[in-house]
């Protein structure tokens, strides 16, 4: 049966009739990301400090001028590990500069603020507004009343370059009473990207091409960027000196076109403002229309569960999201490009849950994009394996592009991004079955086993994990944590994995990497129970041992569990349910339970997860994933993908799941799912 496409993700376009300071909306084009307020551009950024209004890109990347950045002058903590002294960037008391430092630097910062000239106090003269976001076609109209006088705006970005497009309509504009503003800030590691109380920190230089055409060349400290602005014929633009440019015309509409870009860039030839909006603004709708007929489908309209339009509502929305700020050359930031989470930096431990989901939506070439970074870094994961006396390569944890990884009293002991590339390459290869991609990955696949193989220690009857580790549930001294399950069943799926990748192409399987997945510790378990790690008896019984994530049933979920006891899960999901502080998950935990509820077959449980009534997983308007009142999270993408790869998993299946239609959906009759292009979870 087919699905309407148009129909059913139109249904789900964001509305709006007042200013949503906490979920306002976004265009991009999955590199760069582009959040406007109700009047469609970054008119009133003051007012949205809580969900800052940005213009991000991956290529945007900023470092202050003074600020130290040699990782060798970090004084390291020693960590015995099995009567081996390894170090680690973990305190930075008597260090603070630099340590900070190399965490701040680089960050993500805001390329500009474009919006109408107005003052904070206009919004009270501000009345009917009207904001919808057009998901079919990729662009947002907003119109509104400013002192009595009707304002329209479009806005998008183009879906093969860094531009912002916006046409303007309004008899303001005609009187001389409206005007639009581009202003520059200052780079900044903060959550808004950008500091405007520096402004002889960086220059802001007008080029003037043509009448219809003007550069401005950004400099600050060692980044160096364009806005190539293309204007309509009776467009005037004014420079105050310093970093706002003002725009203005004679007439009651006109088009504007921004092209920012990491180098001075070509005109786009003898064209205007309204000739290369109307033709971006095809091309846009092409994609997007393109985007929704190519990729995977669920359609729950025809459900009579209560929860089933809402499921459905951020499923939509999620896709969209993720479509404009997470199809980049890199890993996406936890707040993606919508502003700063870390400062901009991308957590690897986080890239499956980002990613994993393109390869079942039948957009696995996106996943493919951000997969190729790997091979970028390669050399300096060598060099941090190679710094701790390990073999093979180890993935940094938080880092900017550089892979570079940035110190910390956590982040540097964590090793659950190390099974990653695995994983999302096996995604990859399950879709195009190609030898070329077998050979593209084999050295970041073998060579990411050969440093857990390294990792691990033998204790006389078995292998082990950590100590020194922290685990995917942060709540540990790293000299306790002692197999922690989640990460074993990780690294022991990966091995067997890395042996498949060898016979694949034809090579002979590492027998130590047979032997160390065959001999590796079992998770513990004491009650009916799995712990969160050997040397953790208390783990349901004390806090924070029952906080943050309950990783322990990714074994069995996102992991297909191998040799794992059901009923023990089964208990152990229970016991989660029961006594764990589920107010201190993450978004991204509530995906991650519903996949291990939906392989014990607890499919009323699993659709019960996804929708459970918690601060962490509760969807905005705008579709994002909120996490609670955390200020510096307004947002959080990895809530938003790990739905995307539940309900695929849920809807098209798993590996040994008997064919059964939908398995992790209830079969009672009360969802009635139609699903196109998704494909099988491991």
């Amino acid at each position: 049966m087919l699905i309407d496409r148009k129909a059913l993700v139109s249904r789900h376009n964001p509305v709006y009739s007042r200013p949503e300071i906490l979920a306002p909306l976004s265009v991009g084009n999955g590199s760069f990301c582009y959040t406007v307020d109700f009047t469609g551009l970054q008119s009133f950024p003051s007012r949205y400090s809580r969900f800052p209004l940005c213009t991000m890109s991956n290529w945007g990347w900023h470092s202050y001028a003074d600020a130290p950045r040699d990782p060798s002058k970090l004084r390291l903590t020693p960590f015995d590990s099995w009567g081996r002294e390894v170090a680690y960037a973990t305190d930075e008391s008597g260090q603070e500069e630099i340590f900070k430092s190399l965490r701040q630097n680089p960050h993500r910062f805001n390329l500009g603020v474009l919006g109408l000239d107005l003052k904070p106090e206009d919004l009270e003269d501000c009345s009917s507004i009207r904001q919808t976001l057009n998901l079919w076609e990729g662009y947002i109209d907003s119109s509104f009343s400013l002192r009595g006088e009707e304002v329209k705006v479009r806005t998008f970005v183009c879906p093969d370059e860094d531009t912002i497009c916006v046409s303007l309509r309004s008899p303001l504009f005609r009187a001389g009473k409206l005007r639009l503003g581009l202003s520059f800030p200052y780079g900044s590691h903060t959550k808004s990207g950008g500091n405007f109380s520096l402004p002889r920190s960086h220059t802001s230089r007008p080029v003037e091409l043509s009448p219809n055409l003007l550069n401005i060349e950004r400099r600050l400290d060692g980044t160096n960027y364009t806005v190539q602005v293309v204007l309509d014929a009776d467009t005037r633009y004014s420079f105050d000196g310093e970093h706002s440019f003002y725009f203005d015309t004679g007439r009651d509409s006109f088009s504007l076109v921004f092209r920012f870009a990491p180098r001075l860039i070509s005109p786009p030839g003898d064209i205007q403002a309204g000739q290369f909006f109307d033709r971006s603004l095809r091309r846009t709708a092409a994609f997007w229309e393109n985007y929704w007929e190519t990729g995977a489908a669920v359609d729950l309209g025809d459900s009579g569960a209560d929860g089933a339009a809402e499921l459905e509502r951020r499923l939509i929305l999620s896709q969209y999201l993720v479509a404009i700020q997470s199809r980049g050359s890199l890993p996406p930031a936890e707040t993606g490009l919508t502003c700063n989470s870390w400062y901009g930096k991308f957590h690897l431990e986080m890239h499956y849950w980002h990613s994993a989901h393109f390869a079942l939506w039948n957009r696995t070439g996106e996943l493919e994009k951000s997969l190729a970074w790997y091979k970028g870094i390669m050399d300096q994961g060598r060099k941090i394996a190679r710094s701790q006396g390990y073999r093979g390569i180890r993935w940094p944890k938080m880092c900017g592009p550089d892979g570079d990884n940035s110190p910390s009293s956590i982040a540097v002991l964590l090793a659950w991004q190390q099974p990653h590339p695995i994983m999302l390459a096996e995604l990859c290869f399950r879709q195009n079955n190609s030898r070329s991609f077998l050979e593209e990955y084999r050295e970041i696949v073998t060579e990411s086993a050969e440093f857990m193989l390294s990792f691990i220690h033998w204790d006389g009857n078995r292998y082990v994990l950590g100590p020194p580790l922290i685990p995917a549930q942060e709540r540990f001294d790293p000299r306790t944590v002692l197999n922690p399950p989640y990460e074993t069943g990780y690294f022991r799926w990966a091995f067997r994995q890395a042996n498949t990748w060898l016979s694949r192409l034809g090579e002979n399987e590492r027998r130590d990497f047979a032997e160390a997945a065959e001999k590796l510790a079992r998770p513990a378990v004491s009650d009916g129970v799995f712990l969160a790690h050997e040397n953790c008896p208390h783990t349901f019984t004390e806090r924070p041992f029952n906080t943050d994530h309950p990783s322990m049933l990714a074994m069995l979920g996102s992991l297909p569990g191998a040799g794992i006891d059901r009923n023990t899960m089964n208990a152990t999901l229970d016991r989660v349910l029961r006594d764990w502080d589920l107010d201190s998950c993450w978004g991204w935990d509530f995906p991650m339970m519903a996949m291990t509820a939906a392989r014990l077959g607890r499919r009323d449980d699993a659709v019960r997860l996804l929708l459970l009534e918690n601060p962490k997983n509760r969807y905005l308007p705008n579709g994002h994933n909120a996490q609670g009142d955390r200020e510096d999270l307004p947002l959080y993408l990895p809530g938003n993908s790990g739905l995307l790869l539940a309900v695929a998993m849920m809807a098209a299946g798993w590996d040994g799941d008997g064919d059964l239609p939908c398995p992790g959906f209830p079969d009672d009759g009360s969802y009635r799912i139609k699903a196109e292009n998704l494909s099988k979870y491991i």
